[in-house]
């Protein structure tokens, strides 16, 4: 695409009569738009897609932009572009500057109460761009998109169409349109007042970058009670201790802040100052870096000042070698002219001509806040030269002089992901904090008001191959050390026991979203004393999970763990008036029944929450009637690949879940081919994970089997909802045919009201294989009944019997003869022993 009009408008390139047709109308646009929220994930996308076409030179965006800068200049501009688009850098800043990935969501600050909180944007901002920093106009335009506003850019009718080509293609990247809605970019001179007026007049914030006269001509144009947020001119310094002054790799750091693009950003040092007050140790400093800094810059070679420029740089230096016979300064040059330095007696700060001048001033340290303090305004970075108790003391005293941020020498310009500018977060600046105060009950299972709203926007599925288990472990191989900080094993209840790893910031986010999945199950922070009976060690996940799920609602709990000791564990119970449980159904089910009589007495276990497996309605029947548990849900569900999935709303049943939509994208595709089922039909369960800075996982096949629930859930929640069907193993090949697990425990379930948990074991036998069903035998019907209700409601089991291919055997056994997984507790629930 090439750009052969002037302005870009909702995603369409318009000429100049267009434009001013339509700004007329910007306070109507700025209500039609910001009545649609606009979902980080969906500005994250977009920025992640344009990010990876500005750092490929190849990519058809790389090759338009590429004209528009010097040939010098583009690489580092579209290198800059790329990194702060990147998802990670963007990532960081949203949870740095807003507190999470999804700052725009109404959930609950203290889940113990009804009171949501979210940023929401400011509304129509107005950003006034540079002419000198090719970057800034697009990825201010992006913290505006991050804080959901609509955005209208204004740079200078000279300015190379780069930001408006940039925005386009983050336009085209959103297949939502949400990002085209939000984004209009104008190009126009100053000097035409009434497309400025009529811009800044509409708008609820204004952003300018630049200095004092266009700071105060937005300001003079914006409306009362609009927000003006100032980017303007700033000056830096060096600040060096006497040790740190004697050093050569200091000044030669120092020489290199100072070569740097030529001093023009706000971050580069138009002054030293020297923690003395000794005019001959001054002078003595001054030459000493004047010699540093004429070997750095002939490594640098200077571009030369416009005639402007030149003038200035002249005029300071003429001034500073007359002073020097007055005794207060010193100058020191190149021959060529291409650096100074002008020792200065006299301490208060003054701002440099810049192109490789430099002031050196004394200033004693106990000086420092009454000398910088009456230009506070202006100050932005200091770096300062010391030992390590030196810049914990300067660095107080800078701050309350008025600097925001203080670096070492030789890293002025630099710069991390998530950092402050000019002593405010942009983000905040462009948002305003909003909230909901909810007095009806009926809110404590509502942990985000936008489900009740709509359902989510969400992405869709990437383009790629299917993934599976092995694939997850081959790319570990190669996973970023960065991105491997926490480390989880897999109960193995399915296979061998697999690895997965997450940063902490993605460990973070999932369980805060596996808290507010809670919070719709019914449990209640405020209320309920919560005691953790999953199994913990040996790197699994579940103990730890929810003991952070738990801490994140504030909620009281007891990290007992779940162990073989049932006495001490009840006992546990009953002293601390634990009255809801977390655990394995297999773990939960164990110790009520090995300690029934304790806890019958003690009566007070109202609510159980389980996962990774299921309680049958039977085992669900006698909770509630023989234990008086009055709530019996699925706390999470999920995978150690993956994280949690999906959450049990107080209005769900069986295994009906509504799908973690913040976390993940699902698909349901075909039992036997990869594409989509129909609404309504099972099929195999197939996730993306969106929230996962490291370990992406892409279609990654989980080895369950669902399908989608249709409609709006009776609790309100528009969120999707799945309903879980059982897991690829638990079918299982016997006697040529294939068998269900989950039939055979629906038909001992639904003939004989068995509510005990059921192991089928599978061994090769000497003239056909040999199917077992064992049971509880505290809750085991006759064999006889047995045989013939699985015969009579799995067909595929009665023909392989009839046929001869398979003999059926019946055990019961006790309770902890089961073979379950050693890490996770749960119950093999197919033992194959051929």
């Amino acid at each position: 695409m090439i750009t052969s009009v002037l302005h870009l408008w909702q995603g369409e390139f318009v000429d100049d009569a267009e434009a001013g047709r339509r700004l007329a109308g910007l306070p109507e646009l700025a209500g039609q738009v910001l009545v649609r929220p606009l979902p980080t994930d969906v500005v994250l996308d977009a920025c992640a897609a344009v990010s990876r076409d500005l750092a490929d030179p190849a990519s058809d965006l790389y090759g338009r932009l590429a004209g528009q800068l010097p040939a010098d200049e583009f690489p580092a501009v579209s290198a800059e572009l790329a990194t702060a688009l990147g998802r990670e850098a963007l990532e960081r800043k949203l949870r740095r500057e807003l507190g999470g990935l999804r700052p725009e969501r109404l959930t609950r600050p203290d889940a113990r109460e009804t009171v949501y909180e979210a940023w929401a944007p400011v509304g129509l901002l107005v950003h006034i761009a540079p002419g000198n920093a090719a970057a800034v106009a697009p990825l201010s335009v992006v913290e505006g998109l991050l804080a959901g506003n609509l955005n209208v850019l204004k740079t200078s009718s000279s300015d190379p169409a780069l930001a408006l080509d940039v925005l386009a293609a983050l336009c085209a990247a959103d297949p939502s349109g949400l990002i085209a809605e939000r984004v209009v970019a104008l190009r126009f001179s100053s000097a035409r007042r009434e497309w400025l007026e009529a811009v800044c007049g509409a708008a609820d914030a204004i952003a300018v970058w630049g200095g004092e006269d266009a700071v105060r001509a937005a300001g003079e144009l914006a409306q009362p009670g609009c927000r003006v947020v100032e980017w303007g001119h700033r000056i830096s310094f060096a600040y060096l201790s006497r040790r740190a002054a004697s050093e050569d790799a200091v000044l030669d750091a120092l020489a290199e802040d100072v070569c740097r693009f030529e001093q023009q950003a706000c971050s580069s040092p138009q002054v030293v100052y020297l923690d003395t007050d000794d005019t001959d140790e001054l002078i003595a400093f001054a030459e000493r870096f004047a010699a540093r800094l004429a070997k750095v810059s002939e490594a640098r070679p200077a571009p030369s000042p416009d005639p402007a420029e030149r003038a200035e740089i002249t005029t300071v230096q003429q001034l500073a070698r007359l002073e020097q016979h007055l005794g207060l300064t010193r100058v020191f040059t190149a021959e060529d002219g291409t650096w100074r330095v002008l020792a200065d007696t006299r301490a208060p700060l003054a701002a440099s001509p810049l192109h490789r001048s430099v002031w050196v001033k004394p200033l004693p340290r106990h000086s420092i806040t009454a000398t910088l303090r009456p230009m506070r305004r202006y100050l932005q970075t200091a770096a300062i030269g010391g030992d390590r108790a030196e810049v914990a003391e300067l660095s107080r005293a800078m701050f309350a002089a008025g600097i925001t941020r203080v670096t070492p020498v030789g890293s002025m310009l630099d710069s991390y992901e998530g950092e402050p500018h000019d002593g405010v977060y942009a983000l905040q600046r462009y948002s305003r904090r909003v909230s909901v105060r909810a007095a009806d009950p009926g809110f404590r299972t509502v942990p985000c008001l936008d489900d009740l709203v709509a359902p989510p926007v969400l992405p869709p599925a990437p383009d790629a191959p299917l993934l599976g288990k092995e694939g997850v472990q081959r790319r570990l191989t190669v996973l970023d050390p960065r991105h491997a900080q926490l480390y989880f094993r897999s109960g193995g209840s399915t296979g061998a026991p697999a690895l997965s790893v997450f940063t902490c910031d993605d460990y973070d986010n999932q369980m805060r979203a596996a808290a507010d999945g809670l919070l719709a199950a019914g449990f209640d922070p405020a209320r309920d004393r919560a005691a953790n009976l999953f199994y913990g060690g040996g790197m699994y996940g579940g103990f730890i999970s929810f003991f952070s799920i738990l801490e994140r609602l504030n909620a009281t709990q007891f990290p007992i763990a779940a162990g073989p000791d049932h006495a001490s564990v009840a006992e546990a119970l009953v002293t601390h008036r634990a009255d809801t449980l977390f655990g394995m159904p297999s773990y939960l089910w164990q110790l009520l029944h090995a300690e029934a009589e304790r806890l019958r007495a003690y009566g007070g276990i109202r609510k159980v929450f389980y996962g990774g497996e299921h309680f049958t309605a039977e085992q669900r029947r006698v909770l509630t009637a023989e234990f008086g548990v009055e709530v019996i849900r699925s706390a999470a569900y999920g995978s150690t690949d993956l994280g949690p999935l999906g959450y049990q709303c107080a209005s769900s049943d069986g295994s009906v879940h509504h799908v973690l939509c913040d976390l993940h994208t699902l698909e349901i595709l075909d039992p036997r081919e990869d594409r989509p089922v129909a609404p309504g039909e099972p099929g195999r369960l197939v996730f993306t994970s969106r929230a996962r800075a490291g370990q992406r996982l892409e279609r990654y096949e989980i080895g369950d089997l669902g399908r989608a629930v249709p409609g709006t859930c009776a609790c309100g929640s528009t969120v999707p909802r799945l309903e879980l069907l059982g897991r690829y193993g638990d079918v299982v090949r016997v006697g040529t045919y294939f068998v269900n697990y989950r039939r055979i425990v629906g038909a001992l379930e639904e003939r004989l009201a068995y509510h005990g948990e059921v192991q089928l074991s599978v061994a090769p036998g000497t003239d056909r294989e040999e199917l077992t069903v064992r049971l509880d035998e505290q809750y085991a019907p006759d064999p006889d009944a047995t045989r013939a209700a699985v015969a009579s409601e799995v067909p595929e089991l009665a023909s392989a019997l009839e046929e001869g291919l398979l003999s059926l055997v019946v055990q019961s056994v006790r309770r902890e003869s089961f073979e379950r997984t050693a890490t996770s507790g749960k119950l093999r629930t197919v033992v194959d022993l051929r």
